[in-house]
């Protein structure tokens, strides 16, 4: 039985119950039933990108409601384990209390560090050795990146990891030489008289993380950009297809020459409006 008692809402035991209810064989929910780790993953990582766009616009009651779903999806993977006999959701809290306290000895203990660049050096020294308790063996600057982290993100990381060996640019300078080289390769095999697709998609994948590269230089997120360039073309392209309604005109019937003039026209409105 759920305890709707308006006395303890806002406990996490009473979302676990629901959960463990959903999940019962006995008048359980039917999809709820069907599901295992696998299926729930892609919710998981969709959750977190809902929660990144609620922050993105501001809108903190969004952000509510979104960081719920993300918190059920950390139940619903609890509660599955619990089932499995692995561990239950009060064991995922301890074990990231623990973490959290061991990670922070500047905070719990007596360390100190002279600025967050030796914060961060230390940080990733405690993941190594956490790594090698567990009796992981690979000790690469590059270990314990996880591979299903989204490609850019993971460029990022594997950038930033091979820069504190001292294994990078000094500036975006040489990085922006770089990135026209790429370029130059990539036009140069969609040129070829008979493309080789695998060639192809290498050098692309080159043009793409040296972009990363850059986004890194700059201190800005990869995928923080792209969300913004992918809203403002979305954003320009709806009222490109609003003004030719305007004007009696079906947008997709237009040459591309007419369909640019009214991306220009929306364009120069925006920054008129700056």
């Amino acid at each position: 039985m759920i305890d709707t008692d308006t006395n303890h809402r806002g406990d996490i035991n009473e979302l676990i119950a629901i959960m463990a209810r959903l999940r019962d064989p006995d008048g359980g929910c039917p999809w709820d039933l069907q599901q295992d780790f696998a299926t729930i993953a892609p919710y998981t990582i969709e959750e977190a990108y809902e929660v990144a766009d609620a922050i993105e616009r501001g809108d903190m009651a969004d952000l509510r409601d979104e960081l719920g779903d993300l918190l059920l999806q950390v139940a619903f993977h609890a509660r599955m384990a619990e089932e499995a006999g692995a561990f239950a959701f009060a064991d995922v809290v301890v074990a990231i209390c623990d973490k959290m306290v061991r990670r922070h000895p500047h905070v719990f203990a007596d360390a100190s560090f002279a600025d967050s660049e030796a914060q961060t050096r230390a940080w990733e020294q405690l993941k190594a050795n956490e790594r090698a308790a567990k009796g992981e063996t690979d000790t690469s600057a590059l270990a314990g990146i996880a591979r299903g982290l989204p490609e850019w993100q993971r460029a990022v990381k594997l950038q930033s990891r091979a820069a504190r060996t001292g294994f990078d640019w000094p500036d975006h300078r040489p990085v922006f030489a770089k990135l026209r080289e790429e370029l130059d390769e990539l036009e140069a095999e969609f040129d070829a008289g008979e493309r080789d697709r695998q060639r192809l998609q290498e050098e692309l994948g080159d043009v793409l993380f040296v972009a990363a590269n850059l986004a890194r230089h700059a201190g800005i997120d990869p995928g923080t950009a792209l969300r913004g360039a992918n809203a403002k073309f979305e954003r320009r392209f709806r009222a490109m297809e609003a003004l030719a309604g305007q004007r009696g005109q079906d947008f997709s019937t237009l040459e591309l020459e007419g369909q640019e003039r009214l991306w220009d026209e929306i364009k120069r409105g925006e920054l008129a409006r700056g």
